[in-house]
């Protein structure tokens, strides 16, 4: 009996973990990003697809904590001086693209025929762009700590912030005979208690909670604390009436400039993952296809006429607020989309009359047929929109440049590079391909030139051919050696100076023929090491001979792996592994098996016992 209960369970895991597993790194090869494949999974194992599943509202229901754990891990990343750095953005281009997309799918409503009511409620929804796919979207692409990122996830918290209001508007348009319509005060009150309490518990009970976990040194507690913290947040904002994501994310707020950030974001990571790729598979097993395909025309209509007009709204705020095209449909693109908090507000809409069953299920169709086709629509646009070339408006480029010396790069280690030639007079040239750097560095003094270095024709403008020395300073392994071919090439000539970004590239950039190259952190790394030797009161001789033993045994080991490869000299590097003794002592001493062996034995245990 016990088997026949837990058989099913158990069998549901399975599937939802084979489709994962299947679906996203399929999708993730073919470019399409693992949000579309998780969606497109959930879609083949639900109710109308293969029918491993008949309620995914339950899985729903679970899979939300994912989107609470991702708030929270972006609370983390958001110490209070820097989300009140974000201010304008949260309420000035949050709150204005908001307000006109809101009113833009209302008109779409009533201009098809819908009452106002019905209209507002299903423009409302759609305003809300989901949290989770554009911030899985953004942090895939590495684009969260962005300007252009920071823009997008402050307009996605005015949204959730705006589930409240939007609450208490759907009960105040509710028809006159339901119990539940009216602007309800005292609930907007009650939210605005949960935050100011949350926000004092975190400041004052949050901080000696963990410290007083941690000397119990138990990882488990601390990992069961983090869990406790995450849901209890959301808790209290759900029963409050307000989103659980919310929550979280204030509590990561609350939590960031703790001691224990990085402790409670490897705890929370894993499950944030499963339970967020839980989540997409649930948006797409709720896809009704019997509704869609009784209805498809009016979901089709306004599947499109709500990206069309909600991305629309979103391009002409980005471009009032002086972003770039490019930047402006990037975001148009990825936020015009509804989201998950949609379908909190159309049932709630159901619930108080505005809407009807069918009426919700048509709605929520049209949410997760605009979130699923997002990562197609980003994939189209990457293909048929080249991205922006940089403005170069102030940005002198690269043409006839005459310094003695070229330095190629003017990162951290090309500003350091050229401090001693600059002292001594030498007349460099300075090219980049980074107009934010270069603009930055004019602040301070520097002149540095637009252009690319990898180009040959650039090398000729900057003066490669005329210099004495080119100075190799760009920070990618692949682009110092495609720099360095070029000028060995053309310009056999030229001294070149190269930073190696790892022993491998340092190899290559030998055999090539360079003058002279520098891992780029061997040299800080040994006297750091050498400093922490005489912290712990090695004589600071004692400290240095040791640091130039280091420097002429990896010297030595360089030698011997450009003649027999990587790892060989290995045995010239100290390791901490520990050595290997016999395993047990033997049981009688050895003998000699002949006359010969005899007459060396002795002298050789002699020697060992010596």
């Amino acid at each position: 009996m016990a088997a026949e209960i837990s058989g099913p369970d158990l069998f549901s895991v399975v599937v939802l973990l084979g489709a994962g597993v299947v679906a996203v790194p399929l999708f993730k090869r073919l470019g399409l990003g693992s949000v579309l494949g998780y969606l497109a999974a959930g879609i083949i194992i639900g109710p109308f697809g293969l029918k491993f599943f008949s309620d995914p509202q339950t899985i729903l229901h679970v899979a939300e904590l994912g989107v609470v754990m991702f708030l929270f891990l972006i609370g983390l990343e958001m110490q209070p001086s820097r989300l009140w750095g974000l201010r304008k953005s949260i309420f000035g281009l949050g709150a204005l693209q908001v307000g006109l997309c809101g009113l833009l799918l209302t008109g779409v409503g009533i201009g098809t025929g819908f009452p106002v009511a019905q209209s507002f409620v299903a423009g409302a929804g759609f305003v809300l762009t989901s949290t989770a796919i554009v911030m899985q979207l953004l942090q895939e692409r590495g684009e969260i700590a962005t300007p252009q990122g920071q823009r997008m996830v402050s307009i996605l918290l005015f949204e959730d912030l705006t589930i409240v209001p939007l609450l208490a508007l759907v009960a105040f348009l509710a028809p006159m005979g339901s119990s539940q319509g009216g602007l309800q005060w005292i609930n907007v009150a009650i939210g605005i208690g949960a935050i100011a309490g949350l926000v004092v518990a975190g400041k004052y009970l949050l901080n000696p909670l963990f410290g007083f976990l941690a000397q119990s040194r138990a990882r488990e507690v601390m990992t069961a604390a983090a869990l406790l913290v995450v849901l209890g947040s959301a808790l209290i904002m759900q029963v409050s009436g307000l989103s659980m994501a919310m929550g979280a994310f204030l509590a990561g707020v609350l939590l960031s400039e703790s001691t224990f950030r990085h402790q409670l974001e490897a705890d929370i990571e894993p499950f944030r993952g499963i339970l967020l790729g839980l989540f997409f598979l649930a948006v797409g097993m709720s896809l009704d296809l019997g509704v869609v395909a009784a209805n498809w025309k009016m979901v089709l209509f306004y599947v499109v006429a709500f990206k069309l007009v909600k991305g629309a709204g979103i391009f002409a705020v980005a471009r009032l607020l002086r972003s770039s095209n490019r930047e402006a449909l990037e975001r148009a693109v990825l936020m015009a989309q509804g989201g998950e908090f949609a379908f909190v507000l159309y049932a709630a809409a159901t619930a108080v009359g505005i809407l009807d069953g069918e009426a919700n299920a048509i709605l929520t169709a049209i949410i997760i047929f605009s979130m699923v086709l997002t990562p197609l629509f980003i994939v189209a646009l990457r293909f048929l929109v080249p991205k922006e070339k940089q403005d170069l408006e102030e940005v002198d480029i690269a043409d006839g440049l005459t310094g003695n010396v070229l330095i190629i790069g003017f990162g951290r280690f090309g500003q350091i590079s050229c401090q001693p030639l600059l002292i001594r007079g030498v007349d460099i040239s300075i090219i980049d391909n980074d107009v934010e750097m270069i603009q930055a560095a004019s602040q301070f003094g520097f002149k540095v030139y637009y252009g690319d270095g990898t180009r040959l024709d650039i090398l000729h403008a900057a003066g490669a051919g005329r210099a004495q020395t080119v100075l190799i300073c760009v920070d990618k392994a692949e682009t110092i050696l495609t720099i360095a071919n070029l000028i060995k090439a053309e310009f056999p000539m030229v001294q070149i100076y190269a930073r190696a970004f790892d022993r491998g590239n340092t190899i290559e950039l030998i055999k090539l023929g360079v003058d002279f190259q520098m891992r780029e952190t061997f040299e800080s790394a040994l006297i750091f090491g050498e400093n922490t030797l005489i912290g712990l009161g090695v004589d600071p001789q004692e400290a240095a001979d040791i640091t130039a033993d280091v420097r002429r045994r990896d010297a030595e080991r360089l030698d011997l792996q450009l003649a027999g490869g990587i790892r060989a000299g290995a045995d010239l590097m100290k390791g901490n592994a520990p050595v290997p003794g016999p395993l047990v002592r033997p049981r009688q001493r050895g003998r000699a098996l002949s006359d010969e062996t005899a007459s060396v034995l002795p002298s050789v245990q002699s020697a060992d016992a010596n």
